[in-house]
């Protein structure tokens, strides 16, 4: 795991932190090629949301984003954009390359690895594919399992850090 991983990591909602490790070991570990997974972004603060936001519709550019600040489980800690670092210098988004020829294109590897851990894929959504995002759909909680959408996140009362409490 590099360090921008790490530090990017540290930064998610502390429920997660040691889950996104082991999903970064493990699709580090299945990784057998020349890449290796790189979370590009994860915590993004309301402020960034709104600047993403405009991109397309204040600010030129094609549209990144339908969220706006607060309506990205990003804002939460509970998400992560990932790339494949090509030989830890080059970054990949190609979700069809094989960099480790074991027949099975490297980013699915690793959306096949999120899964299992319980983390929605952008890419299997129907609107506006983000195939670099993925969320945790649910979190598991002493008052049982919350279901981790940006409404019910936005109602919940937060630590001193700003971090949702569980």
């Amino acid at each position: 795991m590099d360090k921008v991983t790490t530090e990017r990591i540290n930064k998610l909602h502390p429920s997660v932190r040691d889950e996104v490790k082991q999903i970064i070991k493990e699709c580090d570990e299945a990784l057998t090629g020349r890449a290796k997974i790189r979370i590009t972004q994860g915590l993004r603060s309301f402020e960034e949301q709104e600047k993403l936001y405009a991109i397309g519709r204040i600010t030129a550019g094609k549209k990144v984003t339908n969220a706006k600040a607060g309506q990205s489980i990003h804002n939460y800690g509970l998400a992560v954009d990932i790339c494949l670092m090509i030989d830890g210098k080059t970054a990949s988004w190609d979700t069809a390359k094989d960099w480790d020829n074991d027949q099975v294109a490297d980013w699915y590897e690793c959306v096949k690895i999120f899964a299992r851990h319980g983390w929605d894929w952008g890419g299997n959504w129907k609107i506006f594919k983000d195939l670099p995002h993925f969320e945790k759909k649910n979190i598991q909680t002493k008052k049982g399992l919350v279901k981790t959408t940006w409404r019910t996140l936005s109602n919940m009362p937060r630590d001193k850090q700003n971090y949702i409490l569980f």
